[in-house]
């Protein structure tokens, strides 16, 4: 008898455990779908084509978000951020992504590629520091002064972006570099779920980056951003 209670009792304790697990997965489900939705909606009206952010006015910059070197997706942020510039969108470039390492550098990387493509090194600024979204718009504003600016990403990130810019105190439109299809979207749609509900916390919170600095006043010269290097 003592058996078969104890029996009894580890089965009612597993079958509580598994009713919370299904309880928190559900809840987890639910939070996660609701600040998708939510984030998407109040931003998705900030999503400008191209030649309609052309007309914006007094932009501070074109902010390109880094990501993989020569990845098709930085091949399209960039290609869409040299159209708008040559749009007159802005007169300044803001080239923000990871050079954490010595041996990864996406800032030097995207601004070798404006070179190659006739933009002047003093209106493309380099922000070595952008090891995330939020870093990379947090720094937009607190070291480069950018209050007006047109963000280029793909379009399932750029709901993101617009999010954080609105809650940093930045005025923020979205140009998408959506070019082609890309083969990794189902897992990159996920991913960014994930990360939309963590930046919804960090936007709350508001924690300071990484790295913060000296300020290099988005309406001069680039030259201070840059560390004279490049690479093709």
């Amino acid at each position: 008898m003592p058996e078969l209670l104890k029996k009894i009792k580890w089965g009612a304790v597993l079958k509580n455990a598994v009713v919370l697990i299904l309880l928190f997965g559900l809840l987890f489900a639910i939070t996660l779908l609701s600040l998708n939705a939510a984030i998407k909606s109040v931003t998705k009206d900030r999503i400008l084509s191209a030649g309609t952010a052309a007309q914006l006015g007094d932009v501070d910059c074109i902010l390109v978000l880094g990501c993989h070197i020569r990845s098709q997706y930085l091949a399209d942020r960039l290609t869409v951020a040299f159209g708008l510039y040559d749009m007159g969108a802005s007169p300044k470039l803001l080239m923000t992504g990871d050079h954490g390492r010595e041996v990864y550098d996406e800032v030097n990387y995207m601004l070798g590629k404006a070179e190659e493509h006739g933009i002047d090194r003093k209106d493309v600024f380099t922000d070595h520091a952008g090891f995330s979204t939020y870093e990379s718009i947090y720094r937009a504003k607190e070291i480069f002064g950018a209050e007006r600016i047109i963000i280029v990403t793909q379009e399932y990130h750029l709901y993101r972006a617009l999010y954080l810019a609105e809650k940093l105190g930045i005025e923020a439109y979205g140009v998408s570099a959506s070019l082609h299809g890309y083969g990794s979207q189902d897992y990159q749609d996920f991913r960014e779920s994930l990360a939309r509900m963590k930046d919804f916390f960090y936007a709350l919170v508001k924690p300071e980056p990484t790295f913060l600095g000296e300020a290099i006043p988005i309406d001069g010269d680039a030259y201070p951003s840059h560390d004279n290097k490049s690479s093709t």
